[in-house]
């Protein structure tokens, strides 16, 4: 360990891969990591949680950041929650930080690579791939559908830039609104998002009967996200009881556990409204083998995905 090395680091004895989030224990992460393990033929790496109060001190971060940087049995890790925090605290503590975090200012994964550390933001693509895999080719195209984001963080804004990089215009909602209960992260977005190809109508509100309304605005078809954290990270949901989403619409919870009173609300509305109703999970088992693949180098091929996939589903089923 280098002598300028400030924090105190354990020397782990074993490979251990770490889950940097909120309430890490309650994750089905903790289950499947070892089964994934299995599958890539490296039983001997570990998994680590490593909670830390929403919104912390930029400390324990920095700690968390250095104890995978000068321990050589640590990792890497996956990031939730703290994707921005954890960015904007120790983005000085990485030889390499791919072009989304800096776009972004965020992070969800860590990892090393012939010496150096290095940050990358996947959730444009984790975003990208489970909003395909809800949707299928042409979605917007074929149904005129707009796109509702309620939350203007790293996975609204991953969930944005996906969008806006379709290549075919059957694939882009010709306008996304997002709402946030907080006009920073607008504004962050607003800076973000010049002179892209989608009209994208940014809300500042924290009132969920009039996130209702706007909910009842959209036209048939549409894409409803919770990308807050509401229903797990926190209680509650962004609309109340009331609020009707779009006939025929996609209600998409980012979540898959906690209370997940958003996605309770859309299946109430499911078969009157003709939803289509999707939890997190897809986003999950997206991101994870994402972050996994690249904190262990590993070809995430299409066949290893659906290896990985149905290894995670045997533990969801139970």
């Amino acid at each position: 360990m280098p002598a300028t090395q400030p924090y105190p680091i354990v020397t782990k004895t074993v490979p251990t891969f770490y889950f940097i989030g909120v309430t890490t224990t309650k994750s089905s992460i903790m289950k499947v990591f070892p089964l994934w393990m299995q599958e890539l033929g490296r039983p001997e790496i570990v998994i680590e949680g490593v909670d830390c109060k929403i919104h912390d001190d930029p400390e324990v971060y920095r700690r968390a950041v250095a104890q995978i940087k000068y321990d050589p049995n640590s990792l890497g890790a996956l990031v939730t929650t703290h994707k921005m925090d954890l960015y904007e605290a120790a983005k000085d503590m990485f030889e390499y930080l791919d072009p989304y975090a800096q776009t972004l200012g965020e992070m969800s994964s860590i990892s090393k690579l012939d010496g150096r550390l290095e940050g990358h933001a996947k959730d444009p693509i984790t975003a990208g791939l489970s909003l395909d895999a809800i949707t299928g080719d042409e979605y917007f195209g074929r149904t005129g559908a707009e796109v509702l984001l309620y939350g203007a963080g790293g996975s609204s804004v991953a969930t944005l830039l996906h969008l806006m990089d379709k290549k075919s215009p059957g694939d882009r909602p010709k306008r996304v609104t997002v709402v946030n209960r907080s006009q920073p992260r607008l504004d962050g977005m607003k800076q973000l998002l010049a002179s892209r190809p989608i009209e994208v109508v940014l809300i500042q509100n924290q009132d969920p009967k009039v996130n209702d309304q706007i909910m009842a605005s959209m036209p048939p078809y549409s894409v409803v996200a919770n990308a807050t954290g509401m229903g797990k990270d926190t209680p509650g949901s962004p609309i109340t009881d009331q609020g009707q989403f779009p006939m025929h619409g996609i209600a998409w919870e980012f979540n898959y556990r906690g209370e997940l009173d958003f996605l309770h609300q859309a299946r109430a509305q499911e078969q009157a409204r003709q939803l289509t109703v999707e939890d997190g999970w897809v986003y999950f088992v997206h991101g994870w083998t994402q972050v996994v693949a690249q904190v262990l180098h590993v070809d995430l091929t299409p066949a290893l995905f659906n290896r990985l996939e149905a290894a995670a589903a045997t533990v969801r089923a139970k």
